[in-house]
This record gives C-alpha cells, structure tokens and sequence, in this order.
C-alpha cells in the first residue's frame, strides 16, 4: 500500500471523528496529534498557545511552578536560534539530550505552563520566531481544528498529555 496525502487526511479524518464520547475526542485527538511530523506538531503547538494561549494561561501557571522550570527557560534563551530549534525538536521527538531530561522531571502542569512560556518568548524574540510565511501542513490543520472544536477542559487535557509525554524521564527504566 502506498502512503499518499490522501490516506493521511482520511486517516486523520476518520480518526477525528469520535462521536459524542468527550473521552473518545481527547485520545483520537491526542493520538493524531502525535503522528504529525516533529515541526507540524511544534507548529501546532505554537498556534494553539498563540490563539488559545490567554485561556490556556490560567489553567496552566495557576497550578504549575514555572518557577523550577525558569532555569531551562534560560538556558534556552542563551542559545542560538537554531540550537533553540534543536532543543524543540528533541523535547517532541523524545530524545535523550540533558534538556530532554531535565523538562522531564517537571510536572504535568508546570510541562504545559513551559510550552505557554516559550511561545511568549517565541513572540518577544527571546526564542527562536516561527518562520515568516511558515505553512502548516493539511494535516496539522486538521488536528489544530480539531483542538479547537473541543471544549475548553478537553483542549487543556489534550495540551497537558501531548507535552507530558515530550522529553525524557530520568527515572524510567
């Protein structure tokens, strides 16, 4: 079988379609999220922080102490861009860098309330901007989209289990 856009977007498709089961949005949405290529899945990321990111705020810092995870913001502030890039690539590709392992240390919360955070930066110009005319994919639309049709404590559920699952843990064997 060939792989094509096609399949993909019906794939995508078939896989967003989950019904009336709240549950069943929050794992298909979550699971074709993680099937996105690396840098659709930080494109999404990025756009779901920057159009979403004042209600995701709240629910994010309120419970999180992005205070601990204020040193690997730093850190990643003194890089080049490109290294910022690389540092954001290997937290979604789970590769076991020192950075991978130190984010995976902190709590869900507090995971959530670092990507919120790096977006800003992103916006300042401390971190590494998206490219100017960056074109997500078709794919990456259609998970964007579909984060957005659901409600509130799902769009947070599906954001706090995407990026707590990024990085490394140390402790797991």
């Amino acid at each position: 079988m060939t792989f094509t856009s096609d399949f993909a977007s019906t794939r995508l498709s078939n896989a967003l379609n989950y019904g009336n089961q709240p549950g069943d949005a929050v794992i298909s949405t979550k699971a074709v999220f993680q099937s996105l290529s690396v840098d659709d899945q930080l494109a999404v990321l990025w756009y779901a922080y920057t159009e979403m990111g004042r209600s995701i705020t709240p629910a994010a810092t309120g419970a999180a102490r992005l205070q601990i995870a204020a040193g690997l913001l730093n850190q990643i502030k003194q890089m080049s861009h490109a290294e910022q890039l690389n540092v954001m690539r290997d937290l979604a590709a789970k590769r076991n860098t020192q950075i991978s392992r130190s984010y995976g240390i902190l709590s869900n919360n507090t995971k959530l309330a670092f990507w919120y955070e790096l977006s800003e930066l992103m916006v300042k110009g401390f971190i590494v901007p998206m490219p100017a005319g960056y074109q997500l994919s078709r794919d990456g639309i259609q998970v964007l989209e579909a984060i957005k049709q659901l409600d509130f404590g799902q769009q947070i559920t599906v954001l706090r289990q995407v990026v707590a699952e990024m990085g490394i843990d140390p402790f797991d064997d």
